[in-house]
């Protein structure tokens, strides 16, 4: 794998495959470059992302793209989010000024200082291309991590929630729609479902048949609560269940999921992404995805598993950047309300 991965970096360094080095000359002149290009840079990475917190805990990265203090992260994830710290233990209070549902993505303001230093984009889609090398902030903004680009760009298409259930059709003379089967630690298993429960309403909707049932969990996105009315032998029960994704509930005995830990709430329905293998932890997306040159090629926003993430690529994020940019200028330069 370390020679496929020295391999792949070889012409973006500017070494030619046909130049004759031993292995293990040649591992040693790429690994240096490496650590040369990295470390060159690691400082305007550093200090152009945050962490963000809430009550105390960190939740998310956040990446500085204004010197105005105007810094980008995950939206789903920031909810609530009271202050953020640099890399150096600066504390600053902070609030959400613009939210995009499309990307997952929101603008907040450092309210307390100016002049911050900020990323430089790259919008060229060769440099994000698949087998490039990319660093991100490690999760303490100490140092930072290397991966590369594991996938070809491409839209994520909306998942919709998933309750890990098989339903039968009802039986004669009785409403409600019977629960055959439950997929182990799946969302349905986690609320206390049990197989020949009979589910009598669902959002306060009567359950009529199991398309309907389907068809309402599916308008949902994963993480969304469904409610329940079921009724179990002589009992009527009522029942909460926090929908799971559908790659999670039926891969839920795959090796590498169960290695992943925390993963990102929402990790689809994305306009476009760029995938890489950074080992991300669930609490530093947000944060900013460079190229070994210091340049960022987007904002990462989701952590689908152990070796799997997304980032929404710097030709989507900068325009957007610009216009909300826009907009809170003019909104500042408009007439005082007297």
């Amino acid at each position: 794998m370390k020679r496929f991965l020295i391999g792949l970096l070889l012409p973006s360094l500017g070494f030619s495959d046909n130049i004759f080095f031993s292995d293990h000359s040649k591992e040693q002149a790429i690994e240096s470059s490496v650590l040369t290009y990295t470390g060159d840079k690691k400082n305007e990475i550093l200090s152009t992302t945050v962490l963000l917190f809430r009550n105390q805990r960190k939740i998310a990265h956040g990446c500085i793209v204004d010197s105005q203090g105007f810094v980008l992260t995950k939206a789903s994830t920031c909810v609530g989010t009271r202050y953020i710290r640099t890399s150096t233990g600066e504390s600053h209070e902070v609030r959400i000024r613009k939210r995009d549902h499309a990307t997952d993505l929101a603008l907040l303001q450092i309210m307390d200082k100016k002049n911050w230093p900020s990323v430089t984009w790259d919008t060229l889609p060769e440099s994000s291309s698949e087998g490039s090398w990319v660093a991100s902030a490690d999760a303490r903004l100490s140092e930072i991590d290397l991966g590369i680009i594991s996938g070809t760009h491409r839209k994520i298409s909306r998942e919709g929630g998933v309750m890990g259930v098989m339903l039968g059709p009802p039986e004669k003379g009785q409403s409600g729609v019977p629960v055959i089967e439950i997929i182990p630690h799946a969302a349905a298993d986690r609320a206390g479902l049990q197989t020949h429960d009979i589910i009598l309403l669902v959002d306060g909707t009567p359950a009529t048949s199991p398309k309907m049932v389907n068809n309402i969990i599916i308008s949902k996105d994963p993480g969304d609560l469904l409610l329940l009315k079921i009724k179990r032998r002589s009992q009527i029960i009522h029942s909460r269940v926090t929908l799971g994704h559908k790659s999670v509930t039926f891969d839920l005995f795959n090796r590498n999921l169960l290695m992943s830990g925390s993963v990102s709430k929402r990790k689809d329905d994305f306009p476009l992404i760029i995938q890489h293998d950074l080992p991300l932890e669930q609490t530093s997306v947000g944060g900013g995805l460079f190229g070994l040159n210091g340049l960022c090629l987007g904002i990462n926003i989701a952590k689908v598993d152990r070796v799997m993430n997304y980032s929404i690529p710097a030709s989507i994020v900068k325009p957007l950047v610009e216009q909300w940019m826009k907009e809170i200028l003019e909104k500042s330069n408009g007439p005082e309300i007297q």
